[in-house]
This record gives structure tokens, C-alpha cells and sequence, in this order.
């Protein structure tokens, strides 16, 4: 059914995006990585079910391999049965947020000064709250999509989708039956750089790639003994060099084809020429503002240090010490870097994989893609759609298992002075009002021309 709705009337779906994404922060689903201390997705997921239920939506709860880590799945007949199935997914569990850091309670929801506050804001219930508008509203008003949309609302994306995607995809492929391609985060948002000519574009950026993710614990053994005698082997010694060494190493500059794309797209715009081969090229990155941190970081390999653990005693050297570091490896990258660490941390400290993730990667083009575009453009004249690599990682990986082509495509239109990198996981996590309307607009452009 073709919508004939006024540039100047807001939707259903826009209309009450607002309150959807405010309810959903204030479903404390953060997730410690430890099922133990993780409060679980169950009661989120099942109030998602009972909005999409309200409106006619048949849906499937599915607990993937744990008490408490709930999904919910629904679908919207297309008007061609034949397509691919377009998939949109969002995870609704957070990372945790102590209370006393922030201004206002994370899990309180507020709406204040613009913005929708708390933690998830972007990362990533606004996705999710528009998600739910659309399919709400698509059902509600008999709005018919070319092909069927399949909503998938997951559990724990944050450490690692193991009780999540990784479990559904191995257990319930069924449920990603027919689909073919996928939108889900971190990508859509908008970067505003400054025009040769003086004035301004803005960027959407799409995501087509991710490094791949990898936590590696290193161990180091020695000779255990009183802390006032000599040691030469000591645990504790050994472990720290390996880590120095690991941790203070720069990993060659490797570009990709999709960071590639990107700064060919923002030296055409600006006039900088961001060009890979020069030794400054990170440094003349930093004329983009914040999203520089991302960017930067897709151009090597990372391995930082991110905990350590040895000893019981002040004056007992211990035979173990244990360091765990986070590893971010570019596509096509692993086997080099595994014999870099191997070189770097040396024979006396053995290493192995806790969480291992692999990269991905597709190329930014085809009919999705021009969709995406004219979405954009249909509400924002001034944007241009670019492809990025994320730094970190999303469930795209594990859906690319089941042969799925994933982006990244949840579309805000923010203020250029919004630090938008920081608020991942950060203090004082938000989204703008007018972002979340903005998207949900884009959104359902998207899909009826999609």
C-alpha cells in the first residue's frame, strides 16, 4: 500500500517513537558479561512482545540458552514472497552504569533539554524504539512492504551475543529463514564536516565492515617462594615485560576497502586530503572532529591490556599472574597478528583465545544501499551516505554465518557538536528527540522502498 501521508505530518511511528525508546531505557538489562550479576533481557523482551502483540503481530519469545535471556521475533508479510527477507535487528541489553556518575538516573528515561537520557540511549534503544514504531505502525495502518521484514529484538550483544545471536543462529536458524540481508547497528548517524566551497555536508555513515573481536588471556608461570628472597622467576616479572611489550606496540597501517572509501569521500567533500599513504595521516584525521577515534582506529590492529591478576599475599611471590587484552583485528588480519603477539609476548607466557570473534565485510553498493541513500536524501538534502568500518563489533557477525549481507543503518540526524563517539558506554548516554524522529522518518522510507 503506497502512504500518502504530508512531508509535514508526522507519523504514527514519529509520534510515538519518543516514549517507546524512554520505556525501553528504563528496563534495567545490563549485562556484566557474568550470568551470575546480568539481569537477563526477559522483562524487556516480553513487554517489546506485548507492543508488537498489541497491534496484531504474532511473535516468538525464545530464551537462547540461559534462564532470563530473552529474544522476540515477529514478521511483516511482503508484498513479494519471492525476495529475500530483510532483516532489522537491535539487542536490548546494555552495558552496566554506576548511578551516582551520571546527572540523571541511567535507567530513569527522562526527557529533558531535547534529549532522551539514560543508558542504552544509543547503544542501542534508540534503534530498538524505532524499530518498534515502524513495525507497530506498518501493522496497525495494513502497510504492505515489498518484501517481508523480519524484527528481531536480542539478548547479549554486549558480551558477545554467546546467550544471544551466537546461540540462535546455531541452535534456531530457523528463525532467519529466507532473510538475506540485515540492518542494525552502529551506522546511520550523521558526521558534519565542512565543504571546500565553505559551507557544510553531512555525512550518513553506513557500516559495511567491523574488525573482528578477541579477548586473549596471556599467562605467565614461575617459581612461587617468599618475597624477601631473590627471584628469577617470577610470574608477576614475566607477565608485566609481555604485557608492556604487547600493549606499547603500534600494529602496521592497513587500509581496507571501506575506510578507503570513506576517506576518498571526505577528501572530495572538504578539500583535506586525507590520503593513506601519508605518514600523517592520522593526525590530519583529527581535522573530523570526534568520530576520529573510530575512524583512526580502523586503521590497525589493536591490542590493549585490560586486566591483570596475580598473588594472594604481599610477601608471597605467586606461581601464576594473568593478564586479559582486548584484541580489535582487521579483516584478513588474523594470522599476522596472532604471530606478531606470539613474537611480542614471547616463549614464557602462553596465550589463548577466551572470546573470538571474526571480522566482517561487504561492499557498499547494490539496491539495499541505494535505498539507504534515497532515504536519507528524501529528508535530509544536504546528506551523503558513506561507508565506514566500525572499530569495534555488532551481531552482524554472527547473522554473516548464515550467509546474511549486514550493514549498519540506524539513522539520527545529530547537532555537529555533539561528541556522539563519547556516548557509547559513557557517562550521560543520549540521544536527541528530534534524532529519534528524524530516523524513524528515514526508517520508513527505507523500508517501503527497500
Amino acid at each position: 500500500m503506497a502512504e500518502h501521508v504530508s512531508a509535514h505530518t508526522p507519523s504514527r511511528a514519529e509520534n510515538e517513537v519518543v516514549d517507546l525508546v524512554s520505556q525501553l531505557i528504563r528496563f534495567d538489562t545490563s549485562n556484566t558479561g557474568d550470568p551470575a550479576t546480568t539481569c537477563g533481557e526477559r522483562a524487556c523482551a516480553e513487554w517489546v512482545a506485548a507492543q508488537l502483540e498489541e497491534v496484531g503481530y504474532e511473535t516468538e519469545y525464545v530464551e537462547s540458552g540461559q534462564p532470563g535471556r530473552g529474544n522476540v521475533f515477529a514478521r511483516l508479510p511482503g508484498a513479494d514472497r519471492s525476495r529475500g527477507a530483510l532483516m532489522l535487528h537491535g539487542h536490548l541489553d546494555v552495558v552496566p552504569a554506576e548511578p551516582a556518575d551520571w546527572s540523571v538516573h541511567p535507567f530513569s528515561g527522562a526527557v529533558e533539554d531535547g534529549y532522551v537520557w539514560g543508558r542504552g540511549a544509543v547503544d542501542m534503544k534508540d534503534m530498538v524504539g524505532m524499530m518498534l514504531a515502524v513495525a507497530r505502525r506498518f501493522k496497525a495502518e495494513n502497510i504492505v512492504p515489498p518484501r517481508d521484514l523480519v524484527f528481531a529484538f536480542v539478548a547479549d550483544e554486549e558480551a558477545g551475543g554467546l546467550w544471544g545471536c551466537q546461540w540462535l543462529v546455531e541452535h534456531r536458524p530457523d528463525l532467519f529463514e529466507g532473510v538475506t540481508e540485515a540492518v542494525g547497528e552502529v551506522g546511520g548517524f550523521s558526521l558534519t564536516v565542512p565543504r571546500r566551497d565553505g559551507g557544510e555536508r553531512r555525512f550518513y555513515l553506513v557500516e559495511t565492515a567491523e574488525k573482528g573481536l578477541g579477548w586473549m588471556r596471556l599467562t605467565a608461570k614461575g617459581r612461587a617462594g617468599h618475597g624477601s628472597f631473590l627471584h628469577e622467576e617470577n610470574a608477576v616479572t614475566i607477565l608485566s615485560q609481555a604485557v608492556a611489550r604487547l600493549g606499547s606496540h603500534t600494529f602496521p597501517l592497513v587500509i581496507s576497502d571501506s575506510v578507503a572509501e570513506f576517506l576518498a569521500a571526505a577528501s572530495e567533500e572538504t578539500g583535506i586530503d586525507f590520503d593513506p599513504a601519508s605518514p600523517d595521516i592520522e593526525g590530519t584525521l583529527a581535522k573530523l572532529g570526534s568520530i576520529a577515534r573510530i575512524i583512526g582506529a580502523t586503521f590497525r590492529d589493536t591490542a590493549n591490556p585490560t586486566m591483570l591478576q596475580a598473588g594472594y599475599k604481599a610477601n608471597v611471590i605467586p606461581q601464576t599472574a594473568q593478564a586479559v587484552v582486548d584484541c580489535r583485528i582487521l579483516p584478513g588480519r588474523l594470522a599476522e597478528f596472532e604471530r606478531t603477539v606470539d613474537e611480542l609476548i614471547g616463549p614464557d607466557v602462553t596465550r589463548e583465545w577466551i572470546t573470538s570473534l571474526d571480522s566482517y565485510e561487504t561492499s557498499f553498493d547494490g539496491d539495499l544501499v541505494d535505498a539507504m541513500n534515497a532515504a536519507i536524501l528524501a529528508h535530509d538534502p544536504l546528506g551523503r551516505t558513506v561507508p565506514y568500518m566500525l572499530s569495534a563489533g555488532t551481531d552482524a557477525k554472527s547473522f554473516a554465518k548464515l550467509g546474511i549481507r549486514c550493514f549498519g543503518f540506524a539513522p539520527l540526524q545529530l547537532p555537529p557538536e555533539l561528541d556522539f563517539a563519547a556516548l557509547f558506554h559513557g557517562v550521560d548516554e543520549r540521544v536527541p528527540v528530534e534524532a529519534l524522529r528524524f530516523g524513524t522518518r528515514v526508517m520508513e522510507h527505507f523500508l517501503l522502498h527497500s
